[in-house]
């Protein structure tokens, strides 16, 4: 074996960089959503060990939606870009790359085992260009075919150094070989198919035996005229190390997958669930498709589920030609290959079995797939085409007529191969891009012509999204997702009579429930949120509510492991008002998913509806420790804390709040409640800061523009407040706490009595039994000198508020006045006298005991949401509003009147 120069490395890591640069600047699209943007796998705070307890797309093996793909050591990869950069996609397309082109210069080494140099690297070149290896290298998810490649081959080349001298066991390669297979089955099951082109290199390569001398020696030991050959037995041995520690990895994978093999449905691949012949005859045809993929990449889809291929029903139909044609070609390959001895015979053999053995796991031949065509599956078994087709390139070369000829057809193949491999990059750059590129090729696939609805649908271009999705209910009526698809847009539109419509279409296609048929074998997991958006939809209406809730409970009896019907229903019984239902809901859900955040979060909302919030604070701690940066749990942890009223929390509520606006630097709620914990704290100056930040972000803050006031008035800056009490007032004119606070400015600090009037008179237009505002007219006609009216302003506020004891002692001091200044009225009723002078003063009524017009922002329910990116987006998101409470005072009505109180004894005593 010719080792690998420099030059030739150069060469083929620049020729990958040329026809993949352009893959640098793609996003994330088709499944790289379900298993780079939705996988909490890549996330730091989730423990490693869940990588080896999950499958490839984040569910755990354990439940039956998962896809039972068991690739840890990829999503490693996948999480050691997250750490390096998040989720900027370059950098994920970048080691995309650089596998490729070690996958290629390895190549080149095997091919030397089996051609020239020259021909060796013409094999490696076209396989570096070849263009089925766009969805492999250019979509982030083919990283599995990738590293699996790797040490797959690297697996082959340690294997073919166990023939030690003298055709002795060289068993320190043989074990590496085993680790390599491991290794490279844990980065993509087909990985495990090595094992097979290490025994066909073994018997027919290493050893160089041939089918006819097998067979005759066979038949001689069976005859008892011979025995079994030294080196035969050596070959024997090493077979059945490696056949035992292939089954040993085989059955420890059938461990990880719970003896389940993942549910697919007839959508996902017809055929699979169509009967004989049609399933052998459409299975079968689709080899040769496979095979003209790799002849003739003019063509390539990134999808080939649905309808792409119409069924063969009939031993008549002409594809049958194209199977036929296919296998004799094989068989002659095949026959020539292991009849005759020769270096020709060696290389087609291998190539043979390169091409054959890791299609095995994707063929549909021994058990169903959840694809029809796959192209990045043809990654490894097209290292075998391009052997081929090297070494047919080297038979036509030796032909002197034709070497010119043959050099300018290798080139234009290069060439040609490498501009579409360009080309087709492009199409990856976004899901909008990718789907229409499909659509040029295939028309026939409703899950197309969804997923491109689903690309406009992100761009919220809705209306074109509807075209889209209604022509994939066209081409497929039966398409459960299409109907779906359908009714979420027709919601978005706001056009819910033919959401619910389209809805009802889509469960009345769900199949109906079998008395002892397992339901989930016979339909897409994700279809049964059919039940969840249509309860999501009629449950806006007050008086369908438990019409909603029957629908939960039908989808929980056909799937009882159905977390999000679970969680769904646990929001419908508190919107009813049935907590403790809620409560059990969540808690079922929970027994699902004990590491699910949201649910911790949701639970917590429960208990605060239970009035239980040391409980509701347990649940939200509970929901940060699954994930620290859960901005809701963070939010309302800390406006729990707040409420409760315990000063030594206050610390840990500032925290968590300034975490919360470093995840959430936009929304003002969380700069309003920090700076509510300042002014609990007394500390002024950063409550200031705060509030002027919540009202920057959000200049009509209600909240925030009153308790900034407030703070002004509390701090002796009561001319401040005014400019931020006129803003408050010209969003909202009838907020009567602002109008008493900018009345009693008025009044006591720019002596403006007549703007303080007006100010109290449109309180009492809004609210005549407003007794502040009543009170403080009543100061004003003190102030005025119309102690008559003032009077009878008092005793009418008294009648409104008998027991207001600082009311009646305002009266004594107004009819103590009328009686000092010689007026003669007949008393309303007996009052003490009391002496006071031309100075005395009623003080109004303000608010300055107060705290804050507004508390902390109220708790906000949430509800587990995927996105995985599936033929059906089958959840409907509700973004929660956040809204605030009503006014809350810190001090008692009692204190406030003492503090007023204790004025009026001053001001009289001074006088």
């Amino acid at each position: 074996m010719a080792d690998i120069n420099l030059k030739e490395v150069t060469l083929i890591v620049g020729v990958v960089t040329a026809c993949y640069w352009n893959s640098l600047f793609c996003g994330f699209v088709f499944d790289d959503v379900s298993a780079i943007l939705d996988n909490k796998d890549l996330h730091p705070s989730t423990p490693l060990k869940t990588l080896f307890q999950n499958d490839f797309w984040g569910t755990p093996m354990t439940e039956e939606r998962s896809h039972k793909s068991y690739r840890p050591l990829t999503v490693l990869t996948f999480r050691l870009n997250y750490l390096l950069s998040d989720l900027k996609p370059m950098s994920y397309h970048l080691l995309n790359m650089i596998f490729h082109a070690v996958v290629s210069v390895i190549f080149l080494k095997v091919c030397k085992l089996f051609l020239d140099n020259r021909s060796s690297m013409i094999a490696a070149l076209l396989f570096a260009v070849h263009p089925i290896h766009t969805e492999a290298v250019t979509g982030v998810v083919g990283r599995a075919e990738l590293l699996s490649s790797i040490f797959f081959l690297a697996a082959f080349l340690s294997y073919t150094k166990s023939k030690g001298p003298d055709n002795t066991i060289a068993w320190t390669p043989i074990a590496l070989t085993v680790f390599l297979v491991a290794v490279a089955t844990l980065c993509k099951e087909q990985g495990i198919t090595v094992v097979g082109i290490c025994c066909v290199y073994e018997v027919f390569i290493a050893q160089g035996y041939t089918l006819p001398l097998l067979c005759n020696t066979a038949g001689l030991f069976l005859r008892g005229k011979g025995g079994i050959p030294f080196s035969m037995l050596q070959t024997l041995i090493k077979l059945i190390v490696l056949m035992f520690s292939t089954l040993l990895l085989v059955v420890i994978r059938v461990q990880v997958i719970q003896s389940q093999l993942p549910v697919f449905t007839r959508f996902d691949n017809p055929a699979a669930v169509s009967p004989t012949p049609t399933r052998q005859l459409t299975f079968n045809y689709l080899l040769p498709v496979n095979a003209w993929l790799l002849l003739n990449p003019s063509e390539l889809c990134c999808d080939w589920t649905m309808g792409t291929i119409p069924l063969i029903e009939s031993f008549l139909d002409i594809r049958n030609l194209a199977t036929f044609v296919f296998f004799c070609f094989l068989g002659a390959l095949g026959i020539f290959s292991l009849r005759y001895p020769g270096d020709s015979s060696k290389t087609v053999l291998m190539a043979l079995c390169l091409m054959a053995l890791p299609f095995i796991p994707a063929s549909n031949l021994f058990f169903p797939v959840g694809f029809v065509v796959a192209e990045r599956v043809l990654y490894v078994p097209s290292m075998g085409f391009c052997i081929l087709v090297a070494h047919g390139w080297q038979k036509i070369l030796n032909k002197s007529v034709f070497k010119k000829l043959s050099w300018v057809c290798l080139s234009m193949v290069l060439l040609t191969h490498a501009l579409k491999t360009l080309h087709r990059n492009w199409d990856w750059e976004s899901e909008y891009t990718l789907f229409m590129s499909a659509l040029k090729v295939n028309k026939n696939n409703a899950k197309l012509w969804n997923n491109v609805g689903h690309a406009l649908e992100n761009e919220k271009n809705f209306e074109r999204a509807l075209k889209y999705f209604l022509q994939a209910t066209h081409v497929q009526p039966d398409d459960i997702g299409a109907h779906m698809n359908v009714g979420r847009t027709y919601k978005n539109l706001n056009r819910t009579r033919e959401a619910e419509e389209s809805y009802m279409m889509a469960k009345s296609l769900m199949p109906q429930i079998i008395p002892g048929k397992k339901y989930a074998a016979r339909i897409a997991p994700n279809h049964l949120n059919v039940y969840i958006n249509l309860a999501n939809l009629i449950r806006a209406n007050e008086s369908r509510l438990e019409e909603a809730d029957q629908l939960y409970r039908q989808a929980i009896s056909m799937r009882p492991d159905f977390k999000q019907a679970y969680i769904s229903r646990g929001e419908l019984l508190l919107k009813m008002n049935k907590p403790l239902k809620a409560k059990e809901a969540y808690l079922k859900a929970l027994e699902l998913d004990r590491n699910n955040a949201d649910l911790w979060y949701n639970l917590a909302i429960v208990y605060i509806e239970l009035k239980e919030p040391n409980e509701a604070l347990r649940n939200f701690n509970h929901a940060l420790e699954l994930n620290p940066k859960h901005k809701l749990a963070l939010f309302n942890s800390a406006i729990l804390m707040q409420e409760s009223g315990e000063v030594k929390l206050r610390p840990e509520a500032r925290k968590r709040l300034l975490n919360y606006v470093n995840e959430e630097p936009q929304d003002a709620n969380g700069y309003f409640n920090l700076g509510m914990l300042a002014m609990d704290d007394k500390k002024d100056t950063e409550a200031e800061i705060w509030m002027k930040k919540a009202i920057k972000l959000q200049a009509d803050f209600r909240s925030a523009l009153f308790n900034l006031a407030l703070l002004y008035s509390q701090t002796a800056k009561e001319l401040k407040a005014l400019p931020i009490l006129e803003e408050l007032l010209r969003y909202y004119p009838d907020h009567i706490k602002g109008l008493i606070l900018k009345g009693d400015i008025l009044m006591n600090q720019k002596k403006d009595i007549l703007g303080a009037k007006k100010c109290f008179e449109k309180i009492l237009e809004m609210d005549p039994s407003n007794v502040q505002g009543k009170h403080n007219l009543c100061v004003v006609y003190f102030e005025e000198k119309d102690l008559l009216k003032a009077e009878r302003c008092l005793v009418e506020t008294l009648a409104l508020a008998p027991h207001e004891e600082y009311i009646q002692r305002h009266l004594s001091i107004v009819r103590d006045k009328i009686s000092s200044s010689g007026f003669v009225e007949q008393p309303v009723f007996p009052t003490a006298k009391t002496s006071g002078g031309e100075g005395d003063k009623l003080p109004s009524e303000n608010i300055k005991e107060i705290r804050s017009e507004s508390g902390p922002t109220q708790i906000i329910k949430t509800s587990e949401s995927k996105s995985k990116k599936q033929s059906a987006k089958n959840e409907d998101k509700e973004n929660p509003q956040k809204t605030t409470k009503d006014i809350k005072e810190i001090e008692k009505k009692r204190v406030a009147a003492l503090k007023r109180l204790e004025e009026i004894e001053r001001i009289l005593n001074g006088e």
